[in-house]
């Protein structure tokens, strides 16, 4: 093998190493994500905030579909950069083929391999070449299950936020103007702690399924970055009230909230020294309030 050729080979091997690895990080890796994926999503979002109508709510779902195509063609175009030094006298062609050693060819052969389809009217002749063809078929086939559990697992946490967002507009419009005055200390207590669980696992899920931060709502009635504000009300009503076990689960909420707060600090960059700032800075960036100047 020329130079050229080793060349091809070590980017092509980059190339598939990046894809696994973002894969890895993604979908794998509990608190993780990919550089390729996280920088798909971070593109989408920043464009969505210039569109109008609905084009922010279903910048999401694009990126989504934007980084399982750029997956496929990581793994497309490395492993065509491994088969090309070797075209076309490591292949075996069928009666009929064109022999052809242009990058075009590598990709067709890679391309049929990643997606199992296997026509076998080009096959490699050296063990070494037909053993990485194997292996590509059996990532291929692994890069799909991935992609399809990457989705099902996204939306069972967009759901358990709108959940909580829908327990927030329902508790409100219940307690009305009184609040927790208006329940019974006992019952108010075990509704705040309940309450406290479900932002907890807000704050895994945009921890363990970073993508999921970039969807909006269309209706505020099922946006948390809309209805989270008031759970603080809320926790700092039960923090001062005389009631031992009220007081309890508010501290619950708040240290929930906190949490929260952090996980929104950390992760996606929103400032503000209080979980409050963070809060406003989170429901303006998903318009469900006019933004400012700084925005």
């Amino acid at each position: 093998m020329d130079f050229v050729g080793t060349l091809w080979t070590i980017v092509g091997a980059a190339l598939i190493l990046l894809m696994i690895a973002d894969v890895f990080q993604t979908l794998l890796y509990p608190h993780g994500s990919g550089p390729v994926g996280r920088a798909i999503m971070r593109g989408f979002w920043l464009l969505s905030r210039e569109l109008r109508g609905r084009g922010p709510f279903i910048a999401a779902p694009l990126a989504m579909a934007a980084v399982i195509a750029a997956w496929a063609a990581l793994a497309a175009i490395g492993w065509a950069l491994l088969y090309l030094p070797h075209l076309p006298d490591g292949f075996v062609f069928g009666a009929g083929v064109p022999q052809r050693g242009d990058f075009a060819e590598a990709l067709y052969i890679s391309l049929v391999t990643l997606s199992t389809v296997g026509f076998g009217e080009i096959v490699p002749a050296h063990p070494l070449l037909r053993l990485v063809a194997a292996l590509q078929a059996v990532t291929g086939f692994g890069l799909l299950t991935a992609t399809v559990t990457w989705i099902l697992q996204t939306y069972p946490a967009l759901n358990r936020r709108r959940a909580l967002a829908h327990q927030l507009n329902l508790f409100k419009e219940a307690a009305g103007p009184d609040g927790l005055a208006s329940l019974e200390p006992r019952h108010a207590a075990g509704l705040l702690e309940s309450m406290a669980g479900s932002v907890a696992a807000v704050s895994i899920d945009l921890l363990a399924f970073h993508e999921s931060y970039y969807f909006r709502e269309v209706e505020q009635r099922g946006s948390l970055p809309a209805t989270i504000a008031y759970a603080q009300q809320l926790s700092s009503q039960a923090q001062h009230s005389e009631n031992p076990e009220l007081q309890f689960a508010g501290r619950m909420l708040h240290a929930a909230l906190e949490g929260l707060a952090d996980v929104l600090r950390g992760r996606f960059g929103h400032a503000g020294t209080t979980s409050a700032d963070v809060f406003d800075s989170y429901e303006l960036h998903h318009r469900h309030r006019k933004s400012g100047p700084a925005e």
